[in-house]
């Protein structure tokens, strides 16, 4: 699993992703947003944490987006170049403000969004944005454009955005959508448009519980049945399995089970998995290696402070993707380090 080289010419993305990002503030304590003495400045999104994971993969990307003219904003592609994520698709806003959200967080390590995010210079974003000059050439390179259902709730030119990138021809590309059901953003718009959405898209990824709520089953088949367009649906249940089903049915379904992990932070886990099962698409990999590197991209995320994890050497990760079902099956995962038969050798 190669890592990029630092000092080579930035090589063209292999996965734009679309979609707003915000700064983040972290309280220096758990406990209500009152009793906070201070807050640590970090960024925060779906879209750009899955750009970011990819990364962190090898895996070249881009995030594009647009940021208000202030210091978060330049926050913001500071730190994602920063991580190595392209950022010339990003569009600067000159009278809208970057969004932001504080995190509330408990004694349990819960923690709670409180979003600032309405009329925000990402909730500008258009379809006309695509035709932007970098927006069109990273958009036009990439071989994966990943969207989420965080977006076409944001505004109606959001919604328009989203749907003009899944309706235009594909030319060799891959349009992934990952749901992250969001109730919130919805409260005051239809929902029902995310079905059109979910099944335009090539790949897309759910997670049984949300889709429950959004679509009234959480079943893989039943889902499977509802969404015929995407080649492969990616059913995510939470901390057991995840499946993946193709379109044309193949060899059937294939399950994986989620690692054990002792949770530091579960903020991110989901983007992460989705930017493991992509790298593993990209990759040419079977349907297994695809979700146990989701698994294991997801696992880094969860033992890491904040929304992005470090995945391990690539030795030990080979090792992980191609153990026998009953080592992968008694993996751990703890913040500080792997435990397991798969990689007690290495």
């Amino acid at each position: 699993m190669p890592m990029r080289d630092e000092g080579a010419e930035t090589p063209a993305p292999w996965v734009a992703c679309i979609g707003e990002s915000m700064a983040v503030l972290l309280p220096d304590a758990p406990g209500p947003l009152e009793g906070v003495g201070s807050f640590a400045a970090s960024v925060g999104g779906a879209e750009s944490n899955v750009a970011c994971a990819l990364s962190a993969l090898g895996v070249p990307s881009a995030w594009v987006s647009r940021v208000g003219d202030d210091g978060f904003g330049r926050r913001l592609t500071r730190e994602l170049a920063a991580r190595g994520v392209d950022t010339s698709g990003v569009i600067v806003d000159p009278a809208l403000p970057t969004g932001l959200y504080l995190k509330e967080t408990s004694g349990s390590g819960s923690s709670k969004p409180h979003y600032y995010r309405k009329g925000s210079a990402a909730s500008a974003m258009s379809a006309a944005m695509l035709d932007e000059p970098a927006v069109g050439r990273l958009l036009a390179g990439a071989k994966v454009i990943h969207l989420t259902g965080i977006t076409p709730a944001l505004s109606d030119s959001c919604l328009a955005m989203v749907r003009a990138v899944l309706e235009a021809p594909r030319a060799g590309r891959l349009v992934s959508f990952d749901l992250n059901w969001r109730p919130m953003l919805w409260r005051d718009r239809d929902p029902a448009v995310l079905r059109e959405l979910v099944n335009a898209a090539d790949i897309a990824l759910l997670g049984a519980d949300e889709a429950e709520v959004a679509f009234g089953t959480g079943d893989p088949d039943e889902l499977r049945r509802l969404f015929p367009g995407p080649g492969t649906l990616v059913v995510k249940d939470a901390e057991r399995v995840v499946t993946a089903l193709s379109a044309d049915g193949g060899a059937g379904p294939v399950a994986e089970s989620a690692l054990a992990v002792e949770v530091v932070e579960p903020t991110g886990a989901g983007d992460a998995f989705a930017a493991g099962y992509l790298a593993g698409t990209l990759r040419g990999f079977d349907q297994r290696r695809r979700l146990r590197l989701g698994h294991l991209a997801a696992a880094s995320a969860l033992v890491a402070h904040g929304d992005v994890g470090e995945l391990w050497s690539a030795t030990l990760v080979d090792a992980l993707l191609d153990a026998p079902e009953e080592q992968w099956k008694a993996t751990r995962i703890t913040a500080s380090g792997v435990v397991g038969e798969a990689v007690r050798s290495l």
